[in-house]
């Protein structure tokens, strides 16, 4: 007589997806383990929840940092060296400011080109003082950035830039003042005297209250008319630097060369990367370390797929023998029971993308609801130096998740399929 051999089925039978239903639904009577199924599926669930909210808070964070520097900073600084005038002072101004512009502005790649009038002041309003940083520019120039012109918590009329100045909200709120208020603008380098250098003094109308979405901007940040920073700050017929705006700002490096051969043997360049370069290369470390930590998350979540079904396969001896003798190959007996972990890892991994995709798009009123609970205060934007918790749901980062998670379930859940799989048939019916 010949042994018969087990029949070869298709992988993935209907009857394989029917008998690991049915193990996964058991109850605790007929030797299920569907408490040990719920726990692993949930800390799967939350595992990839946590994984997705996280990615989804450190792409925002950059994306609004990045955003900010790009919206309300220059792409590209172009400055001279220092030279001795005449009367043998150290001078960075540029004389051929409007030409210097206009060949800035001709490179390819470059959007916009304005000049600059830089100096720092003392602003006063009604017994309140501030130290501000005043940005001379032209009306025009002010209006074309956009986190400036298009703030959408300003208030006032940017077309009356030229007839006052524009306040930060952070230098409006320090010095207690609205549109329409009058603030005075006091510079230690003012007239020139037979006596010496006396501070100037000057009072301009508000005329324009803006918000940069930057705590530090707005702190700090005054906007004055260029023709009136010229001879507020003694720079008459000059200009401090070049502000240049790209089409592409993350292709600033490579039109360096451009922009410093149109700034002439005097130019010197200054790039939006080399200003904020060590904070994102620093945020990009956190992310990178984040994610290995939550990773290591998932996969602690994903081990308990492995104890639910090392006892899943202990209670289902019986059951294996049977169908061992029935005819079913090692092969149908580990895709029932890689089913089993398999699905527990998809279900959670559905969920947990669900509710990662659910706390991105509604991150305002969750944050809003836990500062309510916490008493108000979560959030410092003098130390995160933006106001809200920013999330951007990413399509990549959402894959990535899905991908571990998946990846590591799949992974777990064969090795106990397949010590079910080798079970003796013999030694499992033996005591039954």
């Amino acid at each position: 007589m010949h042994s018969a051999k087990p029949t070869r089925t298709a992988p993935f039978a209907t009857f394989e997806w029917m008998i690991a239903w049915r193990y996964l639904r058991a109850r605790r009577a007929e030797g299920g383990v569907s408490v040990m199924t719920w726990i692993s599926l949930i800390g799967i669930a939350l595992a990839v929840f946590a994984l997705i909210a996280t990615l989804a808070v450190r792409s925002g964070f950059r994306s609004e940092f990045v955003d900010t520097i790009l919206g309300a900073n220059a792409h590209a600084t172009v400055y001279y060296s220092a030279r001795v005038t005449e009367t043998g002072q150290m001078s960075r101004t540029i004389e051929d400011y409007q030409d210097l512009t206009a060949r800035l502005a001709a490179v390819p790649g470059v959007s916009r080109a304005a000049p600059l009038i830089k100096g720092q002041v003392m602003a006063s309003h009604d017994g309140r003082n501030a130290g501000v940083e005043v940005f001379g520019i032209a009306a025009e120039d002010l209006r074309a950035i956009p986190r400036i012109a298009a703030s959408d918590r300003a208030r006032g009329d940017i077309t009356r830039f030229d007839e006052g100045i524009a306040i930060g909200t952070g230098v409006a709120r320090d010095l207690n003042v609205q549109v329409g208020d009058r603030i005075r603008i006091i510079s230690p380098e003012g007239v020139r005297t037979a006596f010496g250098t006396s501070p100037r003094i000057n009072t301009y109308e508000v005329v324009y209250i803006f918000s940069a979405g930057r705590y530090d901007i707005d702190r700090t940040r005054v906007y004055l008319p260029f023709a009136e920073a010229q001879t507020f700050f003694n720079r008459d017929g000059v200009a401090d630097e070049i502000e240049v705006m790209l089409d592409a700002p993350e292709q600033v490096d490579a039109l360096a060369y451009d922009l410093m051969r149109a700034g002439g043997e005097r130019a010197m360049l200054w790039t939006w990367r080399d200003s904020a370069g060590s904070f994102l290369r620093a945020l990009d470390i956190e992310d990178n370390v984040m994610f290995i930590i939550l990773s290591i998350l998932v996969l602690i979540a994903a081990m308990n797929i492995i104890s639910g079904l090392i006892m899943l396969v202990k209670n289902k001896g019986r059951d294996i023998g049977i169908l061992r003798t029935m005819g079913l190959s090692e092969g149908s007996i580990l895709r029932v029971f890689f089913l089993c972990g398999s699905l527990v890892g998809v279900v959670g991994t559905l969920l947990g993308v669900a509710a990662g995709c659910l706390f991105a798009l509604y991150i305002d009123p969750i944050f809003a609801f836990v500062n309510y609970v916490a008493g108000g205060g979560v959030w410092d934007p003098s130390i995160r130096g933006i106001y809200a918790l920013p999330a951007e749901l990413r399509l990549v980062d959402v894959s990535k998740a899905v991908a571990l998670s998946l990846g590591l379930s799949f992974v777990v859940t064969i090795f106990p399929a397949r010590r079910a799989a080798r079970m003796n048939p013999v030694e499992a019916l033996r005591y039954e």
